[in-house]
């Protein structure tokens, strides 16, 4: 069982990267197209919801392409920096974190298109600035929401497979997640490892959704 807490613990670095990673991505990308008007908003955010409905192979193969030894961000970094991506847990995050992305994303943009736009606008005439009205305004009273978005995009990271067996492969306690962990024992035939392995993905996918849901705005406290 010392590879389950392996898998576990690499597993959770996974999707607390990835979870970071949204958190600046999703909500500065949900603020963006919640609060300007431009051509083509309605195409981006089709594609930054893409992940959502696209199967994780296909993105991996996206990944590949891109960030491959022969892609065109791939053999930049190679040269460049003597980065590579594929078949490293840094691979596993950047695949994790895209598949988890529209669920912070959508949250956020829901959260601060929900926001009274006069509240922002007050703001301003008092002559706070545009950072000061995002962080002391619009951040404060969308917090629950992005915050359950980003509880989401962590239980759906820690679960990803498709994409993070592309472009990180399976190797034990460097890429191995639990979800490809899982796979692996199957194929081997083991069971036990395998149960082991599920019960504990179950627990914490679990937990995570049900302290999401404690965070949906209306809730009222003591509820639920």
């Amino acid at each position: 069982m010392d590879g389950a807490w392996i898998a576990l613990t690499l597993t959770l670095k996974v999707a607390g990267w990835a979870t970071a990673l949204n958190l600046v991505l999703g909500v500065g990308v949900g603020y963006m197209l919640a609060r300007k008007r431009f051509w083509g908003r309605d195409l981006l955010d089709a594609a930054f919801t893409l992940p959502m409905v696209m199967p994780p192979t296909v993105l991996g193969y996206y990944l590949l392409v891109l960030i491959g030894s022969q892609g065109p961000l791939g053999s930049w970094l190679k040269q460049q920096f003597g980065i590579n991506l594929i078949f490293t847990w840094q691979g596993a995050v950047i695949a994790a974190t895209i598949v988890a992305f529209p669920l912070v994303f959508k949250s956020a943009r829901a959260a601060f298109e929900s926001i009274d736009p006069q509240l922002e606008q007050a703001a301003r005439v008092l002559g706070v600035r545009e950072w000061g009205v995002f962080f002391r305004v619009s951040l404060p009273l969308a917090w629950r929401s992005i915050l359950a978005g980003l509880l989401l995009a962590f239980a759906r990271a820690t679960g990803e497979f498709g994409a993070t067996l592309m472009v990180a492969g399976s190797i034990p306690g460097k890429t191995q997640t639990l979800s490809i962990a899982v796979y692996e024992a199957v194929q081997a035939g083991q069971d036990d490892v395998a149960g082991a392995l599920v019960l504990v993905t179950s627990v914490t996918c679990m937990a995570v959704l049900l302290a999401a849901g404690r965070l949906v705005p209306g809730r009222v406290a003591g509820q639920g």
